[in-house]
């Protein structure tokens, strides 16, 4: 379903494959009960995706945010032109995140300073991840924000999946 790839100096989580739509709502997930009122329901912001973001990387474990001193995480809708074009996208639907910077592995005590490392997550795609997936969304908003961190420290997939288990992703 996700393919991590890197071009340039960025690493990005990249959506590749669709299941057909399926309409599944369960009692307490998301308050998606059968009794809720649709009228007022609006898709989350830029600022409510800020807000699961920070709530996602509070629930990391302690030793992984400690490592993570200086990182910048940005939520938009959308990748702008210039990544669009240089990670080749068919449709700025298919990255959920992108890391941008020098990841602690390529990192050298002889290089001068550099800008800020950020992690990007964009709003719109995830939302349109979740409404093709079965997935809650604050779990979705965990999976990409962990892995694109988790790049940024040249962490393997299973160090990412046990960091998402600890933060109750799983």
């Amino acid at each position: 379903l996700f393919f991590v790839e890197r071009v340039g100096g960025h690493w990005g989580v990249r959506c590749v494959a669709r299941r057909p739509r399926r309409m599944r709502i369960r009692d307490g997930d998301m308050t998606m009960g059968s009794d809720m009122d649709w009228d007022n329901v609006r898709a989350p912001s830029l600022a409510d995706f800020e807000r699961i973001a920070d709530e996602a990387f509070a629930r990391l474990p302690e030793s992984f945010r400690a490592r993570c001193e200086g990182l910048i995480i940005r939520v938009e809708d959308f990748p702008d032109d210039e990544i669009a074009a240089e990670m080749e996208l068919e449709s700025p639907f298919e990255l959920l995140g992108l890391y941008q910077g020098i990841s602690h592995v390529e990192r050298s005590v002889m290089e001068p300073v550099h800008m800020p490392d950020m992690v990007f997550l964009y709003r719109r795609p995830m939302l349109d991840y979740w409404a093709e997936y079965d997935e809650p969304l604050g779990g979705l908003v965990t999976h990409v924000l962990v892995h694109e961190i988790g790049h940024h420290m040249g962490l393997s997939d299973d160090d990412m999946h046990a960091i998402e288990e600890a933060a109750g992703r799983g």
